[in-house]
Formats: C-alpha cells, sequence, structure tokens
C-alpha cells in the first residue's frame, strides 16, 4: 500500500471553537481521545477506499501517526504514513483537508465542551437531544436561515452497480428539485444521492448545495467519507448519528441494504409506532425493479414482527426515480406547512418524542446482546428498539473493530426470543447473505455468522 511518509498541514480556516487552552489541553488529551482522533483522521485519509473492514484498514496502516502541534495562531497537524490516495501532487485533497479538522473540531467538542457540561445530564432524554443540537449547531450544520429542503439517504455501503445507479438517478432527481442531501458519507447508496444531486444542482445552477455526512467513530473505518461530501460531521456514537439524521431530517429515503440498513429502518419505526408520537417522519422505501424480492422480504418480516399497522408508517415505490423524487418534494412541503402551522423550528425536530431506550448508547458486548428481550408480548415500539439493537450488534460483529474482537474472542453473540420472532429475523438475515449484503470474509465466498439465535418457547 502506497503511502506518504511525512506531511504538515494547517487548517484553511481558523477552527472558531479551539482556544489556546483547548488547543494544548488536546495535545496533553489522554491516549483515549487522540486515539479517537487518530482513527477517524486515518478513515478520512482513506476516502473512498473500498475496503470496508476496519480491522484490516488499521492493520494495514498501523505505522499511521497523527500529531498536533500548537502554535500561537491555532495548531497544525504533522502526520506519518498516510493513505497517498489523499493526495495529488503531493499536495491533500482540499475536501480530505478540511474533513481532518472537521473531525477535529467535532472531537474536541465532544471532549472538552459536550461530555464537561455540568447542566447536561445522559440519563436524561432532553439533555441527550440537546448535546447532538451542540454538536450539530458547533459544526454548523444547524442552520437557522433555511426553509426545509434536507433529504435523510440511508442504504447499503456493498451494493450492485444497478442498485447505486438508480440511488444516483433519485438524487439527480432530488438535485433538480433543489433538494439537499445527508448521507451517513460513506459509499454504495450514502454516495449515490449525493452524487446525483451535485449534478441536479449544477443543471439548475445551485452554487450552495450541501452534501451532509454524519458519521460516528466506530464505523467511520469500515465506512470511510466520500469525495462528495462537503459537510462532515462525526458524531460521538451510533446512537447519537441516528438522532442527528432524525432531528434534521424533513424526509428519509431508504434504498436497500444489510444489518446496517435494517437497523436504521428499525430505530425509525421503534420512534414513528411510538404511542406518544403524534408526527409523522415521512419516509420512503425506494430500489430498482431488481430490489422487488428484497422489500417483499423485508416487509414480511416487518409484518410478522411488528404488526400489519407497521404498512401505514412508509411507502414503498418500486423503480420510477422521478415519482421518488415528487413524493420526496410533496413530503417536504407538507413538512414545511405543518412545522409553520405549529411555529416549530424548521432546522431541528426538537419535539419528536425518542425514547432513552434508543438514545443510550447500546455496548454489543455477549451479555448486552443475551439480554436483548426479543418477545411477541413487548409492544411493537419496544420490540422494534430491541431489534434494532440486535442489528446494530451484528452491524458491530461484522465491521467494527469492538465487535470484530468480541466475535473473535468469544464467538458468536448468542440472541434469545420467541421462535416466531427469531424464526422472522433468521429468514431475514439468510435472505441478506444469499444477496451477499452481509460481510464477507476476504478470499472466501462464504459468510461466517457473528450471531446464534436461541428459541425460549
Amino acid at each position: 500500500m502506497e503511502k506518504i511518509r511525512h506531511c504538515i498541514i494547517r487548517p484553511h480556516n481558523p477552527l472558531k471553537l479551539l482556544s489556546q487552552q483547548e488547543v494544548a489541553g488536546l495535545a496533553a488529551s489522554n491516549k483515549d481521545t487522540m486515539g479517537l482522533f487518530r482513527n477517524c483522521a486515518l478513515a478520512i485519509l482513506n476516502t473512498d477506499s473500498q475496503e470496508d473492514d476496519a480491522t484490516q484498514v488499521l492493520a494495514t496502516f498501523a505505522d499511521f501517526d497523527i500529531q498536533l502541534i500548537p502554535q500561537s495562531r491555532g495548531l497544525t497537524l504533522e502526520i506519518h504514513n498516510a493513505p497517498a490516495q489523499a493526495f495529488v501532487g503531493g499536495k491533500m485533497i482540499r475536501g480530505i483537508h478540511d474533513h481532518l479538522f472537521s473531525a477535529l473540531r467535532d472531537i474536541v467538542y465532544t471532549a472538552f465542551i459536550v461530555n464537561k457540561a455540568a447542566e447536561l445530564h445522559f440519563d436524561n432524554s432532553e439533555d441527550i437531544t440537546d448535546a447532538v443540537f451542540r454538536i450539530l449547531r458547533n459544526a454548523e450544520i444547524v442552520r437557522g436561515d433555511v426553509e426545509p429542503n434536507m433529504v435523510v439517504c440511508w442504504g447499503g455501503h456493498s451494493i450492485p452497480r444497478q442498485e447505486y445507479d438508480y440511488s444516483k438517478e433519485v438524487g439527480y432527481r432530488l438535485g433538480l428539485r433543489g433538494l439537499d442531501i445527508i448521507t451517513g458519507c460513506g459509499i454504495g447508496a450514502m454516495k449515490g444521492p449525493m452524487k446525483g444531486a451535485a449534478v441536479g444542482h449544477a443543471k439548475q445552477q445551485i452554487k450552495d448545495g450541501r452534501y451532509i455526512g454524519i458519521s460516528e467513530p466506530g464505523i467511520i473505518a469500515s465506512e470511510s467519507p466520500n469525495a462528495i461530501v462537503n459537510e462532515l460531521s462525526i458524531m460521538p456514537d451510533i446512537e447519537k448519528r441516528l438522532e442527528a439524521f432524525v432531528r434534521l431530517a424533513h424526509c428519509i429515503i431508504i434504498f436497500p441494504g444489510g444489518v446496517g440498513t435494517v437497523e436504521e429502518i428499525l430505530y425509525l419505526l421503534s420512534i414513528l409506532m411510538h404511542p406518544d408520537n403524534e408526527q409523522k417522519i415521512p419516509l420512503i422505501l425506494a430500489g430498482p425493479d431488481s430490489c422487488q424480492a428484497y422489500f417483499d422480504e423485508l416487509e414480511t418480516f416487518l409484518v410478522i414482527t411488528l404488526g400489519e399497522q407497521v404498512k401505514g408508517f412508509y411507502q414503498i415505490i418500486i423503480g420510477d426515480p422521478i415519482a421518488v423524487a415528487e413524493l420526496a418534494k410533496n413530503n417536504i412541503k407538507a413538512t414545511h406547512q405543518y412545522r409553520k402551522e405549529k411555529q416549530e423550528a424548521y432546522y431541528f425536530n426538537w419535539p419528536l418524542p425518542i425514547s432513552h431506550a434508543l438514545q443510550a448508547p447500546f455496548i454489543p458486548s455477549h451479555k448486552n446482546m443475551a439480554n436483548l428481550a426479543l418477545h411477541s408480548q413487548l409492544q411493537p415500539h419496544q420490540l422494534a428498539t430491541n431489534m434494532r439493537a440486535a442489528f446494530s450488534g451484528i452491524v458491530a460483529g461484522n465491521v467494527k473493530a469492538f465487535g470484530q474482537k468480541q466475535v473473535a474472542k468469544h464467538g458468536p453473540y448468542a440472541l434469545h426470543g420467541d421462535r416466531q420472532i427469531l424464526s422472522a429475523i433468521e429468514k431475514l438475515l439468510q435472505s441478506l447473505i444469499r444477496d451477499k449484503r452481509m460481510k464477507i470474509v476476504e478470499h472466501s465466498e462464504h459468510y461466517t455468522p457473528c450471531y446464534s439465535l436461541h428459541s425460549t418457547n
């Protein structure tokens, strides 16, 4: 793997949040904070890589190092053994350069401001939401001067060409309608809508199009930012990342994907099906004609586990990218009207109730996975919350460094629950394996499960 042995970079724009004490404090901070920044920095420098194994990325660049050099005017970054693909003509690509300082900004702000704010208590839902808002505001992603136009696009990062082309075509149609895109910032169904929207914006001579990427330290190495992202934010964990998406969204489109995409769908349905929620988040499930079976199997799983009423919380469109974009535009108009009538903020969905069970970080240890209640006696929103955690654990076991280490040390995660629920989960997982939407180990054509299912009835 070709590497750039040494370089020094400075921010193009001042890092407004960094005082002299903060710069000095970060340079002298504990190993965890600097280790977190190192891993995020490596992922950013690995932008547009096709490698989706965090452990492999870290191993390949084990000699990568990044150090902060405090100066009176701010700081510089000294980098050793960086991926060569981040450079052109010996200079770091401008977008990647800026993303490095975005990651630094978010990690500093979380470590030195949010986590130490005396008025915030993370056992309280309102305070967690406030922390999410503060991080996004500090990153200037939350803007009060724009009307609703944010479409969140979710979907798989490793998808067939026809699905990528479809997501790009949908993005193009969204861009023609002046809509901005938020994704998880990776490749595949996260890159396609941004790339398409960029062309749509260019045709409409929209020069300030926004392509917002939101990631978190545990996933960024396996889903490095794509080259279209022009605003990047690193949230502290997956739960705050998911909350950031739904608080910013005016409409959500979900393309086909693997377990991570199912996790996102369950997260949304847990919110939408909660009895305290009176709001609607416009949700569209969309894919090319070749994905008819995918959505049939997904919907069968959702109906078996959450009941027939689940169909009322989303719309499925197969093919017809123009119809997807038109529906998204109409949904955003309805969202705009609703918030205007209720005198609610356009830029951040404050009133949306999100339970603490969805906000508290779920650590995919073997004990926590085994203790998840997957029973039909639960209310649908509660079961969706627990299934979301189960799929989050499977994502960790597949691609996150922590989960991979846990599975390597202790074996597959054990999930326990009703036979009907587990059977539906297993059938869906097997369909994802069949379609190669699950992590395949390099040099192998077979998926090695990081989970096992055990019926309690």
